[in-house]
């Protein structure tokens, strides 16, 4: 009788912690329409392109076996003063192909601002090379933004976490 109050309490606790659990989507989870400007805003502003690398998989033991990783993609702001605009936020797989293209209008980032795209650890479509491109524009005298991405996992008792840092490559 005791077991089977512990299996009924055990249950029901497994249950409401999955309820409350959130989902978050790797492909829309920030309202990019709500942070978009006019195409016009950045039209007198420099241009710049950069490049940063994700892992969605990475191998492990041997090339037949590979570990699952979460992405934090953040797009950062470094300017203490203005707004810098990204107008492009595009996704590519190892081969090199479009996965997703998350925005394809500006929009801004305010002054020491962080926005994030999160590609989620069951989304292996990147592989094991995957990487971002991003177009952006800012003022004249403006710092270029920041591109840094954040891979990670957890199993049991084990992590796995490292970073990558983008590059401008136009």
């Amino acid at each position: 009788m005791i077991k089977k109050g512990i299996l009924i309490i055990f249950f029901a606790g497994l249950i409401t912690s999955c309820e409350d659990e959130k989902t978050i989507s790797s492909y829309n989870p920030v309202d990019w329409e709500a942070r978009g400007v006019e195409n016009s805003v950045t039209d007198s502003l420099k241009k710049g392109t950069s490049y940063l690398s994700v892992y969605s998989e990475i191998y492990s033991q041997t090339e037949h076996r590979t570990h699952n990783l979460t992405s934090t993609v953040s797009m950062r702001n470094v300017d203490i003063n203005d707004t810098i605009y990204i107008d492009k936020a595009e996704y590519f797989n190892t081969e090199g192909k479009p996965i997703r293209i998350y925005f394809d209008h500006p929009i801004y980032i305010a002054p020491l601002e962080t926005v994030e795209i999160v590609v989620d650890e069951t989304d292996i479509a990147g592989g094991t090379g995957a990487n971002f491109i991003f177009e952006w524009s800012t003022n004249e005298y403006s710092p270029e933004p920041l591109f840094e991405g954040v891979m990670i996992s957890t199993s049991g008792q084990q992590g796995l976490s490292f970073t990558s840092k983008g590059v401008r490559i136009k």
